[in-house]
């Protein structure tokens, strides 16, 4: 359910960009990140880096197509997202707070969170996904230069690249936890 919860802004977009304006799919995507910020609030946990940086960038740019001189094309929205998501995630991993950890500290006991190997396995898992989002930017800049192929095949792509971070990110820490054992368990 929480790894619904946390690509649900993004899942909605990719959708939305295929029915709707491209204003219209950011603005919905920033909502829904506003919303689970708020969800998240409300059940007394902390607001994510993650989250609200994407709210930012899906709200800014759905500014930016609205009131900017010249609109961007749907590919650039694309890689506008994937690129902020990945400098989320540089971001994260350079003052040493991964953003998976926010999440991992949350499903978690406190007693294995404050472990050394806990920060360890969410660099890793923070890693994976940075570069995950460093492959969607490549990616959509792959499919910028071939503008004859099938609308579907971005989503395609897109399920190809995020699916084994998510899987990734659910098989590492048990991984971790039958490693290294329970002194050091992940999340």
């Amino acid at each position: 359910m929480r790894i619904f919860l946390i690509l649900a802004p993004y899942a909605a977009f990719a959708l939305l960009m295929a029915v709707t304006s491209t204003a219209s799919s950011l603005f919905a995507a920033a909502a829904i990140c506003l919303a689970i910020i708020a969800f998240d609030v409300l059940r007394g946990r902390s607001i994510k880096l993650m989250g609200a940086g994407s709210a930012l960038i899906f709200a800014g740019l759905g500014c930016y197509q609205i009131f900017g001189g010249d609109p961007l094309g749907n590919m650039a929205v694309k890689i506008a997202v994937d690129s902020g998501l990945f400098a989320i995630g540089l971001f994260s991993l350079a003052i040493g707070k991964p953003f998976t950890l926010q999440y991992a500290r949350e499903m978690t006991d406190p007693e294995i969170a404050r472990l050394p190997g806990f920060v360890t396995a969410n660099t890793i898992i923070t890693w994976v996904w940075v570069f995950a989002f460093l492959l969607m930017v490549s990616a959509n800049l792959l499919l910028l230069n071939w503008p004859n192929l099938p609308l579907w095949s971005g989503l395609v792509i897109a399920f190809a690249i995020r699916n084994p971070a998510i899987y990734f990110s659910k098989w590492y820490p048990s991984y971790h936890r039958r490693k290294f054992g329970a002194v050091t368990q992940a999340h």
